[in-house]
């Protein structure tokens, strides 16, 4: 067999292997794994290559050698998982670099990290001023976490009192200008739910690239031709500006009502309304 057809078969076979590999050992983005593990899997690379390239000509020590390389990989990482002191040992520990508003120099020192770098990292995340912070940590694959002082983080409607209803992922409907049947079933609507938002629209599906249907069933449209620009029917903001509207009118009718009884019931059924009115504004604006 030729060299060509030896580094070919190889490559497909190792392709295949190291894919196998690869997915049992987990799906880790490069930026959280430790440092550890990254070496592990510089180093199953470098021998697929070197296996691939017919430099280590000994096909089936290479295999023996990658296989070492990732089952001890996966059994480290299973004892880290299951005992946390030899995780601990493994993987490192998480340092706390800034604690109750002050910096740990000792724990800097530990995890090999200068004054100006800390300031760089909290630069990253747009926190320039040291004194807003109340803790940072440095976790085990290098990034800095930072929490906030409590008086410096932004309001969010929880703290202001604001109930707002829950939001699910929104669904893609039409994809390039073809209906996605799975996204209408996941969201609850059907094709003639779709076809009649489009029609009102006057808008046809050949002429969308992408549409995307969110948990309160709004409907966004991007289009092929990026100059055409239709403005979507703000239904829910509607109806809760009707809603206001009714309200305000039966305030109105009872000031100007003589007879006590009717003023009395449009009051009564203004005030039916408003409780209405604050149980729908989570779910008509948000």
């Amino acid at each position: 067999m030729k060299i060509g057809e030896i580094i070919l078969l190889r490559s497909v076979i190792l392709f295949f292997f190291t894919l196998i590999l690869t997915k049992s050992m987990g799906t880790k983005s490069l930026s959280k794994i430790s440092p550890f593990n990254f070496i592990c899997y510089s180093v199953m690379a470098i021998i697929a290559s070197l296996i691939s390239l017919n430099i280590i000509t000994n096909f089936f020590y290479g295999i023996i050698a990658l296989l070492v390389w990732s089952l001890f990989s996966l059994a480290l990482d299973y004892l880290s998982f299951k005992n946390k002191f030899f995780g601990d040992i493994i993987n490192g520990k998480n340092r706390m670099v800034i604690k109750n508003g002050k910096i740990m120099e000792e724990n800097l020192t530990k995890v090999r990290l200068t004054g100006d770098q800390l300031l760089k990292e909290m630069r990253s995340k747009n926190i320039y001023n040291i004194a807003d912070v109340e803790f940072a940590v440095m976790e085990t694959s290098g990034e800095i976490n930072i929490g906030l002082k409590s008086d410096k983080n932004p309001v969010t409607p929880y703290d202001l009192g604001i109930h707002l209803s829950p939001k699910s992922e929104p669904q893609t409907v039409i994809m390039d200008g073809k209906m996605v049947d799975e996204g209408l079933t996941n969201i609850g609507l059907n094709e003639n739910w779709l076809n009649t938002q489009l029609n009102g629209l006057s808008v046809s599906l050949d002429n969308i690239f992408l549409a995307q249907v969110d948990s309160s069933f709004n409907l966004y449209l991007d289009f092929f031709d990026d100059k055409l620009d239709i403005s979507l029917p703000k239904v829910k903001e509607l109806l809760y500006a009707n809603l206001q509207k009714v309200q305000s009118d039966l305030i109105s009718f009872s000031l100007e009502a003589d007879n006590s009884q009717i003023k009395a019931m449009y009051l009564h059924n203004a005030k039916k309304l408003d409780e209405v009115i604050s149980k729908l504004e989570p779910y008509l604006l948000r």
